[in-house]
């Protein structure tokens, strides 16, 4: 991508949506990485991938060690969307598709405790930093600006109720024609804002450079817009 004034290559920045579950972040990652050009890399996708390869061996996720060699030995993809994939990137473990069971309720209920373990962060992390390094790249999770992208030129945290939140998944569940209980669903995300906050290993936080944008009485079309906003600005610097 050129500058049109000049015809020199415009700068290419790393962009690190955080927030809690639910927030919209892959959503509006997907879409500003699309205005962009950017490629966009939905961390989360990577550690429910993580948590599918354990669960489906079996593996007791307190033997830290075994689901860490079964991460290590994991081939983990992430593809654009497609139409059997309603939108949403697909998930690829091991040449399997598994872009739906990735977002089961199952999948959610560990993933968390997946995430805490130090040795699956450091293999994901490093990943995901080499897919970053050139820049040009819109990455969402819990530490994208305070650990996988510290240098990120643009670092927002995305956040909303647990309430808001909720209703934002049973939605996306019943589209998947999963069926669940909204009060459940509210139970799960606060005992999952919990986990992610409190974990040793890259706890969910607020970067000191973050920008803090609250969804809960914007659409999606505001927080993208305004998101944009700031990207262009990043870029004109």
């Amino acid at each position: 991508m050129n500058d049109e004034q000049t015809g020199a290559p415009r700068k290419r920045i790393k962009v690190a949506i955080d927030g809690p579950a639910g927030a919209g972040k892959s959503t509006l990652a997907k879409r500003v990485a699309d205005k962009l050009n950017y490629l966009y890399i939905d961390t989360g996708a990577m550690y429910r991938a993580a948590t599918w390869v354990a669960l489906e061996q079996r593996a007791d996720l307190n033997d830290h060690n075994r689901v860490i060699e079964l991460v290590r030995h994991a081939i983990i993809e992430l593809k654009a969307p497609d139409e059997s994939s309603q939108g949403r990137v697909r998930v690829i473990v091991n040449g399997a598709d598994v872009s739906f069971i990735v977002r089961s309720r199952i999948i959610t209920k560990f993933v968390s405790a997946v995430s805490a373990i130090a040795g699956v962060r450091k293999i994901l992390v490093e990943k995901q930093q080499k897919l970053a390094k050139e820049g040009g790249v819109v990455m969402d999770g819990r530490d994208i600006g305070t650990v996988v992208l510290a240098d990120a030129e643009l670092k927002i945290f995305l956040t909303a109720s647990a309430e808001v939140r909720a209703e934002r998944r049973l939605k996306d569940m019943r589209e998947m024609g999963q069926m669940q209980d909204l009060q459940t669903i509210i139970a799960d995300i606060k005992e999952r804002d919990h986990l992610d906050s409190t974990r040793e290993t890259s706890p969910m936080k607020q970067a000191d450079d973050a920008i803090l944008i609250d969804t809960d009485n914007y659409s999606l079309d505001q927080v993208t817009d305004k998101v944009l906003e700031l990207c262009v600005s990043k870029i004109a610097e």
